[in-house]
């Protein structure tokens, strides 16, 4: 990997005709892009489960835990017992890593006891697992036109509606998916 291609803070846009389950369709922030390999968050599939669900099953109580109905995400197919926090800056929790000013990301469970007490991040996307690809793996994947990419925008993480992710962050890069075709042309 050159420097010039690193991708940490990038969208991860599944082209059309890509058929893998675990990725159709989806936009996938990218947290970590190094030498080593890469690592992101599906933020487009939404599970059955709400915070509350995951702070019931690990035994949190709070103070305002009957409000935490965040959806949790399915944040990829790796390690899904794994719980993690895309979030805004403020407080730093014990397993706090930023990425950029405005997204940081956590895996201890004290940021969960902050949400449940009302403390927690202003925005917040809670996720099972993640995404990784081994060293040079996301590169080839992107030379076989796998994936569209492009900076990430932290209004399309927190804000927008799940089912609009996909669609409006290629929609950032001049892109509509609707026009693409799944198939590959040769001319």
């Amino acid at each position: 990997m050159d420097s010039g291609s690193n991708l940490t803070n990038h969208f991860l846009i599944a082209m059309p005709g890509l058929q893998d389950s675990n990725f159709f369709h989806t936009v996938t922030y990218i947290c970590e892009h190094n030498e080593d390999g890469a690592m992101g968050i599906v933020l487009n599939r939404p599970t059955d489960l709400q915070l509350e669900d995951i702070l019931e099953q690990l035994d949190i109580k709070g103070q305002k835990a009957q409000r935490c109905s965040h959806p949790v995400y399915l944040g990829g197919p790796v390690q899904t017992e794994r719980g993690f926090v895309l979030h805004t800056p403020g407080h730093e929790w014990d397993s706090t890593t930023s990425i950029t000013q405005e997204i940081s990301i956590t895996t201890s469970l004290d940021i969960l006891r902050s949400i449940a007490d009302g403390e927690g991040p202003e925005k917040l996307l809670i996720a099972l697992g993640y995404a990784g690809w081994a060293p040079g793996q996301l590169e080839a994947e992107l030379g076989a036109n796998a994936w569209l990419n492009g900076p990430a925008d932290s209004e399309i993480i927190f804000e927008m509606p799940s089912d609009q992710r996909w669609t409006a962050a290629a929609r950032c890069l001049g892109v509509d998916l609707n026009l693409l075709s799944g198939e590959a042309g040769h001319a």
